[in-house]
């Protein structure tokens, strides 16, 4: 089966600066004129770990039993907080999404259409498109689920 790790949250945020304090330049209305960017600037805010509290740090497992929940619930409090700047022009909370083989904890990949189709790249005649080719086990369980028969030569 597939497992999707999810983790590197971010706050993806695009800036249109009109002033030099839209940038944390202040001070500088006097002395300089400011000529804006010809385009937006992207920068990614990364949340403070969830097991750094300050006065102490942790890791992310003893302080949350949600890690992957929490860290979407405070970038998405990140997220709010800048919506409400007005040389903010887009808001996008991301992350890294992982996927891996609940049997041998190997990079999940399946058949493409073509190699399905293709002799050479399937088990048998039996291979489908989606089908996991990690191990033999998320082999069987996908078939399983699916009612293809178990691989040639494989006790059904």
């Amino acid at each position: 089966m597939k497992v999707t790790h999810r983790d590197e949250w971010r706050v993806m945020v695009t800036l249109k600066p009109r002033r030099p304090a839209d940038l944390g330049l202040t001070g500088l209305d006097d002395l300089a004129e400011f000529v804006a960017p010809s385009g937006p600037i992207t920068v990614a805010v990364l949340p403070r770990r969830l097991g750094s509290l300050g006065w102490v740090s942790m890791s992310d497992r003893l302080a949350s039993r949600d890690i992957e929940g929490d860290y979407r619930r405070r970038c998405d409090e990140i997220a709010a907080e800048l919506r409400s700047r007005p040389h903010v022009a887009e808001v996008e909370v991301t992350c890294t999404e992982t996927h891996v083989c609940s049997h041998c904890n190997l990079r999940w990949e399946e058949l493409t259409a073509a190699e399905a189709a293709d002799p050479r790249s399937r088990i048998d005649e039996h291979s489908v498109e989606g089908e996991p080719v990690c191990c033999d086990k998320a082999i069987d369980e996908f078939r399983d689920a699916r009612g293809i028969p178990a691989e040639a030569g494989e006790p059904a």
